[in-house]
């Protein structure tokens, strides 16, 4: 009776270790004690009179959605057309495949499901769950159309956190 029940337990053992390792390459729970700090300086602007700070177009605060996210973005117009977007005193989550997203959905308070229903834009990985990093629009982006950024989780389809872009005066 002992010899019937060993293959029940192998089979059982190596189904918990599978469900086990899948588990944890999925969620990588050790991203949760982790930081990623970047400190990029801020792009410059340069014309008649040399190099100077480039002024933001647009500029928005960080609201929290799946993860506590807070900071600042804003968008800097650069020499010969090209744009910026500049993430200033990040704070989130680390998280696998997150991602930052230029949307065309409103920023909901209370979560942010509804920032893939549209379209979007994708300016690549985040490079740090903290600090200040710069992000290069591609030429041709309407940001009229696009007004929120999104710090966009892919593997779960979740927004750790989005600031809706305001337009400067």
């Amino acid at each position: 009776m002992c010899r019937n029940k060993r293959p029940l337990l192998w089979i059982t053992t190596a189904v918990v270790v599978v469900a086990v390792a899948v588990g944890l390459y999925l969620f990588q729970p050790w991203r949760l004690f982790t930081t990623d700090r970047v400190d990029e300086a801020a792009p410059v602007a340069t014309g008649r009179q040399g190099a100077a700070a480039a002024k933001p177009s647009a500029t928005g605060s960080f609201v929290s959605h799946e993860h506590e996210t807070s900071g600042s973005v804003e968008v800097l117009k650069l020499d010969g057309g090209k744009a910026t977007l500049r993430l200033t005193d990040l704070r989130t989550s680390d998280g696998p495949a997150l991602h930052v997203w230029l949307s065309d959905q409103p920023v909901e308070q209370g979560g942010g499901g509804n920032l893939d229903d549209g379209k979007h834009v994708d300016l690549g990985d985040l490079k740090g769950n903290e600090g200040n990093q710069n992000y290069a629009i591609p030429a041709g982006t309407d940001l009229n159309k696009y007004s929120t950024v999104t710090i966009w989780c892919e593997r779960f389809s979740v927004s750790f956190g989005a600031a809706e872009l305001k337009q400067s005066a």
